[in-house]
């Protein structure tokens, strides 16, 4: 179900592009669902799932017995709705690019305020681990990084990052090996994470973002 989901929105994607470019034109009729399969290279599941989304936005129009037709040019998404629609790898990418550069920046800006919140937040997520909460540990785990994000100094960087936090909690929330046990797991990387930014210590600080991005935490 997963891959299928992710197809779907890969063909969405570019069936938008290829409105966008003009190859497919408003009120024209596009190609059948045997040469969308060709073209875009999936089963026919996935083509109609596609069809159907772009219908309800109102893109295209499946007409019975003539066609689907193109009946609007897709309106300019917010970087917000850009990233939910966004395939979950892509995120990460841009993700682990962010938290570098924000780890970077919060070994030279951070305040004693920041390494105070760092602090409580990571005795909120442990004791949430004692407690065998799920859901309180993807938020403390996500604000722990947020306030990274806040302590670099950089109030832009910072709002990027927050915009993909959704997205975060929805992988959290969705995978199918998720337990307390990977939260546990990776505790001692992040308290450690939040005292090499406390010593100024980039490179040791670089070096721990990177393990836990490797474990998707």
């Amino acid at each position: 179900m997963k891959q299928k989901e992710k197809l779907s929105d890969k063909v969405i994607i570019a069936i938008k592009n290829d409105i966008a470019g003009g190859r497919l034109k408003k009120g024209e009729k596009i190609p059948s669902e045997p040469e969308l399969m060709d073209i875009y290279q999936v089963g026919r599941s996935t083509i109609r799932e596609a069809i159907k989304t772009l219908a309800i936005s109102g893109i295209l129009r499946v007409q019975q017995g003539s066609g689907t037709f193109v009946t609007s040019k897709p309106k300019n998404e917010t970087l917000n709705q850009r990233i939910r629609r966004a395939d979950f790898d892509e995120v990460n990418t841009v993700r682990a690019l962010l938290e570098k550069e924000i780890v970077k920046l919060a070994c030279l800006n951070r305040s004693a305020y920041d390494l105070e919140v760092m602090q409580s937040l990571l005795q909120k997520r442990s004791a949430a681990i004692e407690a065998n909460a799920e859901k309180k540990c993807t938020d403390m785990d996500i604000e722990f990084h947020i306030a990274i994000a806040k302590a670099s100094g950089n109030s832009i960087l910072a709002d990027m990052y927050q915009s993909f936090t959704k997205v975060i909690r929805d992988f959290f929330a969705k995978r199918e090996d998720k337990n307390i046990a990977h939260f546990s797991n990776t505790q001692h990387l992040h308290e450690k994470l939040a005292q090499a930014i406390a010593n100024k210590d980039e490179a040791t600080a670089q070096t721990l973002t990177q393990h836990i991005l490797d474990n998707n935490y």
